[in-house]
């Protein structure tokens, strides 16, 4: 039976439609609801609408629910519509009508924004951990390979001398960039809806002070017909974050594969780490990161797909927006899937040196002779010219290369400081598991 069940029995085919694939997607939500229904049961207990007993029989029942999910024993019944309904069931189950007063004070709405914030807040804390290690990972390459120069493009054209060291170090700062939309959509979803019903609220006395404590939300979504609207828009800055991350995954991912050409070879891996064909035998392939690059591509879409399924709907709770589980659940899990292979590649990467000694690339160091000139007062234009006749009639040839000494360049890349950004950014990601807050919350 459904929670919402009267006297008519729904359409078998209605149900089917409608419920989507929430009976797949919210066991990802499992844990978290009984989280919330814990506080629940609390502040219940505080504003005097259930007996201490009551609240007691209550956790120590959420508790072994929590258990049951852990060994993978929580399921979703046939005929059971969510895994709010579930948890709900085993309660009265267990409790008779002491589990029947869980509800007391809440609807569906306020219980799965909860759910789904406190889902979101951890995904985002374990995105960020991940790309952490990424960004260490770049950094530590870029101080490696610091004085290996490499030809920087521009137009898909060799343009000025750059250094392996510019270039990972140039993808650590975008991860700190990455990061830091991480951190905006965090603080956003960190507001607890709790309480705030089916969006107009409650002739109840509750506490949404208390449960917001308790799941260690920053802050309330004070307004209850905002605590709806809201939905959306949170997903929208969680998946902009994502798609930020995603987009710095798909250039480094391109670069790595043109990188890998026969052409230029700047790069390589082991035989194990490419694959091959089934009818050339010379091809190594790079598909690890081609993969990656169409993988992000597609999580880059995120943002207009959240926006064109909410934006025009009016306010309260349509049912559409469920669809926007699906989207941002999936979101995570193919973007942590990018960042850990791309990790693991790059502990097996290969650096070409001697790139630049190709005379090929011999014209990347006429800005360098250009400057050269300046320095010793010859007006630029004059100098451009200069070195401009001699690349026409093919006499030009470089000489030592000059110290690049100012912020930024490949003689002074500041990796430093960008770890310093990096490292402030990161301070938000608290990373509180369910089990965290179970824990602190059966003693009460």
């Amino acid at each position: 039976m459904k929670l919402w069940e009267k006297k008519a029995v729904p359409d078998s085919r209605v149900i089917e439609f409608t419920s989507g694939k929430d009976r797949t997607t919210d066991m990802c939500l499992a844990e978290w609801d009984i989280a919330g229904s814990m506080a629940h049961a609390i502040m219940l207990c505080e504003a005097g609408l259930i007996s201490q007993d009551e609240k007691r029989n209550l956790l120590n029942a959420l508790h072994s629910l929590f258990k049951k999910w852990k060994t993978g024993n929580l399921t979703i019944g046939e005929g059971v519509e969510d895994i709010h309904s579930q948890i709900e069931n085993e309660l009265v189950s267990v409790l008779g009508d002491t589990g029947k007063k869980i509800h007391t004070g809440r609807s569906r709405n306020d219980q799965v924004l909860t759910d789904i914030r406190l889902f979101t807040r951890k995904e985002i804390d374990e995105t960020a951990k991940t790309a952490s290690r990424l960004f260490y990972q770049l950094l530590s390459l870029s101080e490696q390979y610091r004085q290996v120069l490499i030809p920087g493009y521009t137009h898909m054209q060799p343009a000025m001398v750059s250094s392996f060291g510019l270039w990972f170090g140039s993808y650590a700062e975008g991860i700190a960039d990455d990061i830091l939309m991480l951190s905006d959509a965090r603080t956003l979803n960190n507001r607890n809806p709790l309480g705030s019903g089916a969006g107009y609220g409650s002739t109840l006395p509750l506490d949404r002070r208390l449960t917001t404590e308790l799941l260690e939300f920053e802050d309330l979504l004070y307004n209850s017909a905002y605590a709806g609207l809201n939905r959306g828009k949170a997903e929208f800055a969680t998946a902009s974050a994502m798609a930020s991350l995603a987009q710095t995954l798909s250039r480094f991912a391109m670069d790595i594969c043109m990188f890998m050409t026969a052409e230029l070879r700047f790069v390589d891996f082991p035989d194990e780490f490419v694959t091959g064909s089934s009818i050339m035998p010379q091809k190594r392939n790079p598909d690890v990161f081609e993969i990656i690059r169409g993988k992000a591509r597609l999580i880059q879409t995120l943002p207009g797909q959240v926006s064109a399924l909410v934006s025009g709907l009016p306010s309260g709770y349509n049912r559409e927006l469920q669809l926007l589980k699906d989207l941002i659940f999936s979101g995570f899990s193919e973007l942590k899937d990018c960042l850990g292979i791309t990790i693991h590649m790059l502990n097996h990467i290969r650096i070409t040196d001697n790139v630049t000694a190709n005379p090929l690339y011999n014209s990347i160091f006429s800005t360098e002779e250009v400057n050269r000139l300046v320095k010793q007062g010859v007006p630029f234009r004059d100098a451009y010219r200069m070195i401009g006749e001699k690349i026409g009639n093919t006499s030009f040839s470089p000489t030592a290369l000059s110290e690049y000494t100012h912020t930024g360049s490949i003689g002074n890349l500041c990796n430093s400081e960008i770890e310093r950004i990096f490292r402030s950014r990161m301070l938000c990601f608290v990373n509180r598991s369910s089990q965290d807050l179970i824990d602190k919350m059966i003693s009460l």
